[in-house]
C-alpha cells in the first residue's frame, strides 16, 4: 500500500477557526481555499506554485489538536489495510474515511489527486511534521502500527523518547513518534522546521502566538486559537537536525 501524499491537519475550535486561518495562512505564506463540509468546517491552505500540504478543521468538541491525512490511489484498500493492523473505523464517507489508531489517535484515508510539489520554505520555516504524542504503555505497539501502515523508514531520534517515520522524498509531511512521560490519551500536534527558532518565534508572536516553554532544541507555542504546536531547530529544506552538536548520524532526521 503506497502513500502518495500527506496532509497535516490542524484541528481548532470552530468558534476560533477564523483566528486559526488568519494565523496559519500568514506563517505558511498561503491563501484559503473555499470552505467545505456540512458546516463549512474544512479549508485548505493553498501555496503559490506548489501543491498544498496543510489543512484546517473547525471542531465542536475539545480544544483541537492535529491529525494526518494519508492519500492513496485506493482509499478502500488503505482503509482495509489500516483495519487489519488494528485501526478502528470511525466514519466511512465513501471516497474517504476517518479512522482511529490502536492508541486512539484519529487520522484519515483520502484519495490522491495528483499532488507532487511540496510547499516551499516560508520566512525560514516549513510546517513539515505531525508529532504523535503516545502514552508509554502504548508506545511500542502504536509505533509499530504507524510504521506498518505507512511503510516508511523508522529512524532513532536525537533523544530516547523520539523516533521518526521518514517518508519517501517529496512527500510534505512526516511523522514524529514521541513517548510521553505520563499515561494520558494519545494526541498530536504540528511541528515546524526552523532555520532560526528565535527569529521564527518573534515573527509568530507578532502574529498573535505565545511561547509556552522551551525544550532541548524546540519551543512549544500556542497559536491565537489556543492550539499547541512546536518550533523545532531543524533544516527546513531537509527536515534534519543541523550538523554537529554531538548528534549521531542516525539522528539527523529526528527532532
Amino acid at each position: 500500500m503506497t502513500i502518495r501524499w500527506t496532509y497535516a491537519f490542524a484541528d481548532r475550535p470552530a468558534a476560533r477557526l477564523a483566528e486559526a486561518c488568519a494565523f496559519w495562512t500568514a506563517v505558511t505564506g498561503t491563501r484559503l481555499s473555499a470552505f467545505r463540509g456540512e458546516h463549512g468546517e474544512f479549508v485548505t491552505l493553498l501555496p503559490e506554485a506548489a501543491d498544498p500540504g496543510v489543512k484546517l478543521q473547525g471542531v465542536t468538541e475539545g480544544d483541537g489538536g492535529a491529525h494526518i491525512d494519508l492519500c492513496a490511489d485506493d482509499v478502500r484498500e488503505l482503509t482495509a489495510h489500516a483495519r487489519r493492523l488494528g485501526a478502528g473505523l470511525v466514519a466511512d464517507h465513501g471516497d474517504w474515511a476517518v479512522l482511529r489508531s490502536p492508541a486512539g489517535q484519529l487520522f484519515c484515508a483520502v484519495p490522491w489527486h495528483g499532488e507532487t510539489v511540496r510547499p516551499p520554505v516560508v520566512s525560514g520555516s516549513r510546517l513539515d511534521q505531525v508529532c504523535l504524542d503516545i502514552p508509554p504503555s502504548r508506545y511500542d505497539a502504536e509505533s509499530a502500527f504507524w510504521a506498518a501502515l505507512t511503510g516508511w523508514e523508522r529512524q532513532a531520534g536525537s533523544r530516547p523518547e523520539f523516533a521518526v517515520l521518514r517518508p519517501p522524498a517529496g512527500l510534505p509531511v512526516r511523522l514524529l513518534l514521541q513517548r510521553l512521560d505520563e499515561e494520558r490519551p494519545a494526541s498530536a500536534h504540528l511541528d515546524l522546521a526552523c532555520a532560526d527558532i528565535t527569529a521564527v518565534r518573534a515573527r509568530h508572536e507578532e502574529l498573535g502566538a505565545a511561547a509556552a516553554r522551551d525544550g532541548a532544541h524546540w519551543t512549544v507555542m500556542r497559536d491565537p486559537a489556543g492550539g499547541t504546536y512546536c518550533l523545532t531547530g531543524r533544516d527546513p529544506e531537509t527536515g534534519g537536525l543541523p550538523a554537529g552538536g554531538g548528534l549521531r548520524e542516525q539522528d539527523a532526521d529526528a527532532r
